[in-house]
């Protein structure tokens, strides 16, 4: 079952995450796409133990780069999830075949990616003010849940 979502994740830098986020897309049914370079290899223990067994029950592919990615999914849609965004995460309808689309760990998404005329919007995950960031792996799943909950959590039990 799919929830007809698509995640990409621009250059993402912990194994750990990207694991998590394996796990997530096998359970959730989204479709995960790496855009690298990666700082990793997709071999990495802590990435492996992460997935656990997961790594079969999802839908993921890498990607050489941002581009590659794009042209590859040919979207119509891309929301680019930033704290810099003025529209909240809610606030979205989400529909089959948009693009949630997540930056590295350490820096987001990078100025011209944000700035990219492809960007249908920038989105924000809503936070206290004085912090700086959530964890990917957090963001993508409170992104990804609120999207499904749309569709009725499709295919859920």
């Amino acid at each position: 079952m799919s929830t007809n979502l698509r995640v990409i994740l621009d250059q993402p830098e912990i194994p750990g995450n990207t694991g998590n986020l394996i796990r997530l897309a096998a359970i959730t049914g989204f479709e995960l796409h790496i855009a690298g370079p990666t700082l990793f290899d997709f071999s990495d223990t802590k990435l492996r133990r992460a997935g656990l067994d997961y790594h079969d029950l999802a839908v993921m592919t890498e990607h050489e780069n941002l581009e590659a990615a794009y042209a590859a999914l040919n979207p119509q849609r891309i929301f680019a999830f930033t704290g810099e965004g003025n529209t909240r995460h809610v606030d979205i309808e989400y529909r089959p075949g948009d693009v949630l689309l997540f930056g590295r760990e350490s820096t987001g998404l990078d100025n011209h990616v944000k700035q990219d005329s492809r960007i249908t919007d920038l989105v924000r995950i809503p936070m206290l003010p004085g912090r700086r960031s959530l964890n990917l792996a957090n963001s993508v799943s409170i992104a990804v849940y609120e999207a499904w909950r749309q569709q009725g959590f499709d295919g859920a039990v």
